[in-house]
C-alpha cells in the first residue's frame, strides 16, 4: 500500500486536498508547482495542472531523441 492510497495531502503549498498521484518534485518543480521534499503528491486539481504545463515539455523531447 503506497502513501496516496494511505491519505497523503496535496504537497502544494496552500492545499490541503487528498492526493491522487505523485511525481517526482523536480518535475513537479519545472512545471511551475510550488512543492518541496522527495516526491510530490498532488491532489486532482494540481496533477491536472502538472499535465497541462508538462505537455509542452513532453512534445520537445519526443522531437529531440525522435530517429530519422
Amino acid at each position: 500500500m503506497g502513501r496516496v492510497k494511505r491519505g497523503v495531502g496535496c504537497s502544494v503549498k496552500g492545499c490541503s486536498k487528498p492526493a491522487v498521484r505523485s511525481v517526482s518534485v523536480e518535475r513537479a518543480k519545472a512545471a511551475g508547482l510550488d512543492v518541496e521534499g522527495r516526491r510530490a503528491y498532488l491532489c486532482e486539481k494540481h496533477y491536472k495542472e502538472f499535465k497541462r504545463r508538462r505537455k509542452k515539455e513532453r512534445l520537445v523531447e519526443k522531437w529531440r531523441f525522435k530517429p530519422f
